[in-house]
């Protein structure tokens, strides 16, 4: 059953482009979001560059090729550096665990202050990956996609809503809130291009769609 959260949002963007003021006991000062890809020019043109293909099958998939989440620095991991980054007033406990803070989901602008209630999402995920490409790699290779904190697959978000995603592309799924269709669509490019991955037709037509919201 579908949670509602805790607290709710009226402009989701404008709490993701904030910058945090933490406590001195919880996490530091960054932005809460992960880092920005392109610019929809740029966008365009990586997109234009994607070999098309039909997604190949599921032969051989298993989310532990994907070796996730790893150890970051110190007791964190990948999920828990993330929530950090991407939260206001983030206190963990000492294995790292986030104890409280507050998140907005930017799928759906809701906002939540339990941990539990937030995914991280890979935005391309693991078995889309696997289709397009992926099957291919390394095991070496997959564990640094699904843990990559330098680009933007990695946001935080409800879980519920990561769940309704799935695997899916955005020819299959896109985020409830419209106005973040530009930055969803920058974001999964990017990752696309930057792994060499493919897309199939209906997938790039619906990232060229949701490309002129910008």
């Amino acid at each position: 059953m579908r949670r509602f959260p805790v607290v709710s949002t009226v402009a989701a963007s404008a709490a993701l482009a904030a910058l945090l003021t933490a406590p001195a006991n919880a996490s530091p000062a960054v932005p809460a979001v992960p880092p920005t890809p392109p610019g929809v020019g740029e966008a365009r043109q990586h997109l234009a560059a994607l070999t098309v293909a039909a997604e190949g099958s599921m032969d051989g998939y298993s989310r532990a090729k994907f070796p996730h989440w790893i150890t970051i620095s110190g007791q964190c991991n990948t999920r828990e550096t993330a929530l950090k980054r991407d939260g206001e007033e983030v206190e963990t406990d000492a294995k790292c665990a986030a104890i409280s803070g507050r998140w907005t989901s930017p799928y759906d602008g809701a906002t939540w202050t339990r941990a539990s209630d937030l995914d991280i999402d890979h935005m391309v995920p693991l078995a889309q990956a696997w289709r397009s490409g992926a099957s291919a790699w390394t095991t070496a290779r997959r564990k640094q996609f699904a843990n990559d904190l330098k680009s933007s697959q990695l946001w935080t978000v409800t879980d519920n809503v990561n769940q309704a995603k799935g695997d899916k592309d955005p020819g299959q799924w896109k985020p409830p809130l419209t106005s973040f269709y530009c930055m969803y669509a920058r974001s999964w490019i990017d990752v696309k291009w930057r792994y060499d991955l493919s897309a199939d037709g209906a997938e790039k037509a619906a990232l060229l769609s949701m490309l002129d919201r910008c």
